[in-house]
């Protein structure tokens, strides 16, 4: 009887000597490399997401979508904080001075991670003060005409805007705004000259341009393919790759006779340099599982899911500030 109850205590016995190594273990590998102790433990209090734009645009809708989604997956509270002004320059300059432990990250894109690096010239912040967690949504810009613009297509429009400089309007939501961006970028390739005409928002030209007051105008898909398919613009190219499903008459700026026009903006979720990269890994990891599962909701709203690899998002991003920089200063832009 005794034998009996010695055996079966032994198993009861090694499961608390394991335990009890187990927690020696890790409190040794702890001390010894606390990124591993900072990954098991992560995130330990409410993560901030800084978005550097007013809520409602594409900034604070990936915001908040990733924001839901990791807050499921990682067990712990992950809100957006809009931190506006200057541009992108108030929020981005913040996240850059916030603590490098994971608990405060940036939502970043083309205007803060590039186009702010040559549109001013005192920045606040450098390219190296963040590193990616990943890049998760795109979207590509279109060009549309009025619908009566009696040049029908691409050729026939630069054809016109080289024969008669400043004749034709093209419309955009400001200075350094990513529409003037790219029509400057358009009117380099092209040797062309159009008269800008700026608006507060892309939105309220539309009401011009239906008029016939405003010819030109380059805006994302999510917010010129309704009034395309409502036959109240034409859709002229999409700076895309390749043709929407939703739209497969559209040709692209390639298929349309203008290479090197292709242009996607993009979003993505940044940290403060020298995270620990073990944070960085569980972050990437989560948040991988977020944006695939976001991918329908994207496609709804005119973009796609973008997928790469840590290397390859790090070359991605150091093309566009090569090309978009060049291209802004190029055009003489500044907001400063």
């Amino acid at each position: 009887m005794v034998k009996a109850v010695r055996a079966a205590a032994m198993p009861a016995q090694w499961a608390i000597a394991v335990l009890a190594f187990a927690r020696w273990a890790f409190a040794l590998l702890a001390l010894l490399w606390p990124g591993v102790a900072a990954a098991q433990t992560y995130p330990e209090r409410p993560v901030r997401i800084i978005v550097p734009m007013p809520a409602g645009g594409s900034y604070d809708v990936v915001g908040r979508l990733l924001a839901n989604r990791l807050s499921d997956l990682l067990g712990q509270s992950f809100f957006v904080e809009n931190r506006t002004g200057a541009g992108t320059l108030v929020g981005t300059q913040s996240a850059a001075g916030a603590p490098a432990d994971g608990h405060t990250l940036l939502v970043g894109g083309l205007s803060n991670m590039v186009f702010n690096f040559a549109l001013y010239q005192k920045v606040g912040y450098e390219p190296d003060d963040f590193v990616p967690i990943a890049l998760v949504y795109s979207f590509p810009y279109v060009m549309v005409a009025r619908h009566d613009l009696p040049q029908k297509n691409l050729a026939e429009i630069i054809s016109y805007a080289r024969q008669s400089p400043g004749k034709l309007t093209i419309a955009h939501a400001g200075t350094g705004s990513g529409q003037q961006i790219v029509g400057a970028a358009f009117m380099r390739l092209t040797g062309t000259t159009i008269v800008e005409v700026p608006y507060r928002t892309t939105q309220g030209a539309y009401p011009d341009m239906l008029a016939g007051r405003i010819d030109l105008l380059f805006d994302s898909a999510a917010a010129a393919l309704p009034f395309i398919n409502a036959n109240k613009v034409r859709g002229v190219a999409l700076l895309a790759p390749k043709r929407y499903r939703t739209v497969p008459d559209l040709p692209t700026i390639s298929e349309a006779g203008l290479p090197g026009l292709g242009i996607e903006s993009w979003i993505g979720l940044f940290a403060p340099a020298r995270t620990p990269p073990e944070v960085l890994d569980r972050l990437r990891q989560a948040t991988r599982i977020a944006a695939e599962e976001l991918k329908p909701q994207f496609e709804k709203s005119g973009g796609g899911l973008v997928q790469m690899s840590v290397a390859e998002t790090d070359k991605f991003i150091k093309s566009e500030f090569d090309q978009w920089t060049r291209v802004i200063r190029d055009a003489g832009i500044r907001l400063d």
